[in-house]
Formats: C-alpha cells, sequence, structure tokens
C-alpha cells in the first residue's frame, strides 16, 4: 500500500427526487483501504455510455438543466416529467452513483500477490460508480492495460468490446449464421463491424442517415442500408436475403424498426421457400432490444410469420451464462486488439465539474453518433 492515499475522493451522484426534479451532485465520499485482494485505483478516464445515461439524466428533460449549487459543491437540477414519475418510485430520494467502467491507475494494493502485481499500473475497471476519483475493486475487475496504452485507450474496454464479442457468440450459440445492428455506426457499431470483418460473419448494419452511412464505408462495411431511405424495407430485405441473417439487435427500442426487421428477414425467407405455409416460415427469427434510443413503445406488424421472438438482452447476464472461463476469453481479446478493433474515439474530455454544466449536458445527452464524450475525473 501506499501512504499517500487520501481519505476522500469525489463521486457523481444522481438522485431523483419525489418532489419532480434530477439532482446532479458531487459528492465526497470515502476512499475504502484495499483490503488482501483489492486495489485503490485513481480513476482518470471514465466514458459517457447509453447505458450510463440511462442513469445519470434518465427521463429528465435535459434542456430544463439549471445549476443550484456552488464552484466548492456543483449541483445542477433537471425537472421530470410528472407522467413518468409513478414509474420511478424504486429509485426516488436515493442518492446513485454513476459509470459503468473506466481506467486509471493503481495506487494502492492489497497484500496478495495479484493486488500487488497491479500497484503502479495502468488497468482498465468495471464494477460501477467509475464517475469518481478513485474506486476500491477486487482485482476481478481490473485489467491490465499494455505498456504503452493510456488511461482513456482504455477507458471503454468492457461495455461495447465485450458487448460486441457477445453478440456474435450469442449468434453462434443460438444457431444463426449472421446479425443485423442498427444504429449501426455507433462506436460500439464500428467496434462489431471490425469484429465481423476479421471473424467473417456477415452483417447488416442499420444506419439512420447517408452521413452514418459513410461512417461505416469509410471502415470496410459490406451491408449497410439507411432507414431513412424510401426504399428501406426493399434495401434491408435484399441484405437479409443475401446474407441469411436472422437475428438482430436492436439499440432503438421504440417505434416499428424492431418489427420491420422480423418482416423483412420473414420476406427473405420466403424468397426462397419451396412451397406456400398459411403460417409463415418455419425459420426462427429473433430481435433482441439492448437499448433504449427511442422511449416509445416496440410497435409489431403481422406479417412476420409465427416463428419469431422479441426479447430484451443485456451483457452482464449473458457473461454469468458464459461463464468466468467464457469471460476470460473475451476479455483477452480485447486486452490484444484494444488500439486496433477495439478502438474507442471521443470528441472531448471533460471534468467532473463540467460533467454538471447544462451546455455539456444537452451535448452529451444528445447521444449523436461520433460524439461520445470522455471524463476524467482528475482533472482540475
Amino acid at each position: 500500500m501506499t501512504d499517500s492515499l487520501p481519505t476522500t475522493g469525489l463521486q457523481l451522484h444522481s438522485t431523483m427526487r419525489s418532489s419532480g426534479e434530477l439532482e446532479l451532485s458531487l459528492v465526497p465520499v470515502a476512499v475504502d483501504a484495499p483490503g488482501e485482494d483489492e486495489v485503490v485505483v485513481r480513476i482518470e478516464a471514465a466514458p459517457i455510455n447509453p447505458s450510463d445515461l440511462a442513469l445519470l439524466i434518465g427521463p429528465a428533460d435535459a434542456a430544463s438543466a439549471r445549476e443550484t449549487g456552488t464552484a466548492e459543491a456543483p449541483v445542477t437540477v433537471l425537472d421530470v416529467p410528472a407522467a413518468v414519475l409513478k414509474g420511478m418510485a424504486s429509485r426516488l430520494d436515493e442518492a446513485m452513483p454513476v459509470g459503468n467502467e473506466g481506467a486509471g491507475v493503481v495506487v494502492a494494493a492489497g497484500a496478495s500477490p495479484a493486488a500487488q502485481a497491479l500497484l503502479g499500473k495502468t488497468v482498465a475497471v468495471i464494477g460501477g460508480a467509475m464517475f469518481s476519483q478513485y474506486r476500491t475493486l477486487n482485482t476481478a475487475s481490473c485489467m491490465l492495460l499494455p505498456d504503452d496504452a493510456s488511461a482513456a485507450d482504455g477507458a471503454s474496454s468492457f461495455v461495447n468490446p465485450l458487448t460486441a464479442l457477445s453478440m456474435v457468440e450469442t449468434m453462434r450459440m443460438e444457431g444463426h449464421a449472421a446479425l443485423v445492428h442498427t444504429a449501426a455506426a455507433s462506436n460500439l457499431g464500428q467496434m462489431l463491424n471490425r469484429v465481423c470483418l476479421a471473424d467473417g460473419v456477415e452483417l447488416v448494419n442499420i444506419v439512420r442517415s447517408p452521413a452514418q452511412a459513410e461512417i461505416l464505408r469509410k471502415i470496410g462495411a459490406k451491408h449497410i442500408v439507411d432507414s431513412s431511405a424510401d426504399s428501406f424495407m426493399d434495401d434491408l430485405t435484399d441484405a437479409l436475403a443475401e446474407t441469411g441473417a436472422t437475428l438482430a439487435f436492436d439499440a432503438i427500442g421504440g417505434g416499428k424498426l424492431a418489427g420491420q426487421i422480423l418482416v423483412a428477414m420473414e420476406t427473405a425467407i420466403n424468397r426462397s421457400a419451396g412451397s406456400y405455409s398459411r403460417y409463415g416460415s418455419s425459420v426462427h427469427k429473433q430481435v433482441y432490444i439492448y437499448g433504449m434510443l427511442d422511449n416509445r413503445p416496440t410497435e409489431l406488424g403481422r406479417a412476420m410469420g409465427m416463428a419469431w421472438g422479441v426479447g430484451g438482452w443485456l451483457l452482464t447476464p449473458f457473461l454469468g451464462k458464459i461463464g468466468r472461463e467464457g469471460s476470460a476469453r473475451l476479455r483477452q481479446r480485447v486486452a490484444a486488439e484494444l488500439k486496433t478493433t477495439f478502438a474507442s474515439h471521443y470528441v472531448r474530455e471533460i471534468s467532473l465539474a463540467e460533467t454538471l454544466k447544462p451546455e455539456i449536458i444537452a451535448a452529451y445527452n444528445r447521444r449523436a453518433t461520433g460524439e461520445k464524450y470522455l471524463i476524467n475525473p482528475a482533472k482540475a
């Protein structure tokens, strides 16, 4: 252990008040000394992922953000629509730390050989509450970064890379031959393309604009379909017929897209059907919703036969399904390809205090493609 470990560090909390306001604040919290198999990490980089925004901002109105604290104790308040407040009952008036993943330097370590081996090293970490200056974690939550990797290089080593790899793993485990991905020009979508290109997996990318399509073309994506085009359904059906994709991962969630994908899959399959069936094809078609970019209800049509499914999909339960050995295998690939396949890019680095600025909240809450923000809790 080091002798200079601080007693407290700042941590970002999100609190939804029963009064109908969301409060973002920086709170001093104790920096716990590490146990035998634990380390203390000085967090130097933590990405703002869509999954973080669900907790950080949630259903609050970002346009209503206003600063109510001081420079020493910043607080920002946002209004929460009354219509959604009842659905938030389980989190009302509870201060919740934010941040799924990050990276930084191990500044203190427990007595175990595994902990001591990380002392002074730069590691990627997962375990929640990463929008903090310091985190005390078990060594199992840490991944040692290559010597030439910075904290910023490793900040997004878990959520997006493991999600991309796990989507391909799910495809193989469930017997599908190819994939569909929506919001495909995202940081995650670009990683998934690189994985699929390297592994010889056919991937149909659904984007929402010509500009997003161009992003994917530049990295070599083969099948790109623009949902804003008048020919979208025909283009999607053609791509599905060519690839044979019967599994989709949908980041949008609400609206008609999930249903459109299932209908296009059914149409593509029936192009080569030997005979007519009033129940549709017998080939199972699956859409997994893993994001909520659109909070409207999910709409499904009825032209998709009877062999289909729509369900939720999350990374953590999937990693539990494949077990420690399977998860370790995926982590090893991430570490080996950190600066290539799984490289992340950020539009701006901000401090913890800047994370609470209304104009910056408005920017990162847009969730715009190519505009990922990185928090550096060590930044003044």
